[in-house]
């Protein structure tokens, strides 16, 4: 594990994380949701990198979890919450919905993915 490539994660998953506010206020949904993603991508990748030394080549939220699970007990709240899941799928899906389908997100289900992110995933990983 390099320390630099870590610290690379998280400074991109904070900058994905304030473009997606930024793309919210300009109105650009589709954007910030793809963007939202990528910051919690980043972020597991990250934490999976520091505490274990490495993390799986996928783009799968749901399977970083799980990973980070292994670690940290502390993150089967955000696994066993039917809400949570609920929300990890769909902020999963804007990474196929922004990149390749034709799918334009609404303004409400945008803030509240962020609004999840920041009230109840963003917490619960920077425990561990």
């Amino acid at each position: 594990m390099s320390f630099e490539e870590a610290e690379i994660l998280r400074e991109r998953a904070e900058a994905f994380l304030r473009n997606a506010e930024r793309l919210i206020d300009e109105g650009v949904y589709d954007l910030a949701a793809f963007n939202i993603e990528q910051y919690c991508q980043l972020l597991l990748k990250y934490k999976l990198l520091i505490k274990t030394g490495t993390y799986p080549r996928t783009h799968s939220i749901i399977r970083l979890l799980r990973e980070l699970s292994k670690v940290s007990k502390d993150v089967e709240v955000l696994l066993k919450s039917r809400e949570a899941i609920i929300y990890l799928t769909k902020i999963e899906d804007a990474y196929i919905g922004a990149r390749y389908l034709p799918r334009r997100y609404e303004e409400i289900e945008v803030k509240e993915m962020l609004r999840f992110v920041k009230e109840v995933f963003r917490p619960v990983i920077e425990r561990i």
